[in-house]
């Protein structure tokens, strides 16, 4: 991955959604090629020269302080998903090249904390979107993506490369920009995973509606929030998700989704664990 493009991407992409009314600038009434703030209006707001900010929008980082980019990520009004990648891009130009440490297996009492969630589909998965660990209900969940897929099943992979992505996530724009904004901060992070830059070539080569969202530069937190799922067998759920990272293995994220007590998404849980009971049972 090109670090300096990927710094240059984010900052522009970043400027040019911020009108200067919105950075609080006075309009004279003058038109503008671009809606967006001009360099020397964000280096003016952040109380650096011209030079420097149009060095550092073309990933010259050399020296850069944390002040100073904390004022540019204020001025960008970044939000602080935005604002971590930012660093996380600054910190990988300026460092050694070094990969993170990552856990790369799971513990068994990280399954046996998954085998304990009765009721709640849980998983662990790294920001790679693999999925490494499940119980039996997200397993009877995620069928369609873990079934006949590469080793380890990958739900990027899933929302855009299988049609039948589009059916089980009801809201799949929604999914799609998740899944690229968990990637494009993973590769902020770590430019130098090789399976991660595959994943993405791939994906980029294969999906239109990835490279399109990849060239947005779209980042943003992804730890909570409703999802809508259309399960084949059982039908629409409505469920809340939730994700835990893992303190003790780096690079792991434990993810569970519940549903509102005596509901209809309740009922139909109860169904799909009879469902990956009977399964289990079979075998």
């Amino acid at each position: 991955m090109d670090q300096r493009k990927d710094i240059r991407d984010f900052l522009t992409s970043r400027r040019a959604r911020i009108t200067p009314e919105q950075a609080g600038l006075p309009d004279y009434g003058a038109k503008r090629r671009v809606p967006g703030l001009r360099r020397e209006e964000v280096a003016l707001l952040a109380g650096i020269s011209v030079d420097y900010y149009t060095r550092l929008e073309r990933g010259n980082l050399s020296g850069v302080s944390d002040s100073v980019l904390n004022s540019v990520a204020t001025v960008l009004q970044l939000d602080e998903a935005e604002r971590a990648h930012l660093f996380d891009l600054v910190k990988v130009r300026q460092g050694p090249r070094r990969t993170p440490r990552r856990a790369v297996t799971i513990r068994p009492s990280i399954q046996q904390i998954l085998d304990s969630m009765v009721g709640v589909p849980a998983w662990v998965s790294n920001d790679r979107l693999d999925i490494l660990a499940t119980n039996a209900l997200s397993a009877e969940l995620y069928r369609d993506a873990i079934d006949d897929a590469q080793e380890p099943a990958n739900l990027a992979r899933f929302v855009f490369l299988d049609h039948r992505a589009r059916e089980f996530f009801v809201d799949w724009n929604q999914q799609a920009d998740n899944a690229v904004a968990i990637l494009r901060s993973a590769a902020g992070r770590d430019p130098y995973d090789d399976r991660l830059t595959q994943l993405i070539g791939e994906l980029s080569t294969r999906s239109a509606e990835f490279r399109v969202r990849w060239g947005a530069q779209i980042i943003r937190a992804h730890t909570s929030g409703p999802k809508t799922l259309n399960h084949p067998a059982v039908g629409q759920l409505d469920l809340t998700f939730d994700g835990l990272e893992l303190a003790a293995d780096p690079g792991l994220t434990l993810y569970a989704m519940t549903a509102e007590p005596n509901s209809t998404t309740a009922e139909r849980l109860g169904l799909l664990g009879t469902l990956a009971a009977t399964r289990q049972s079979g075998r």
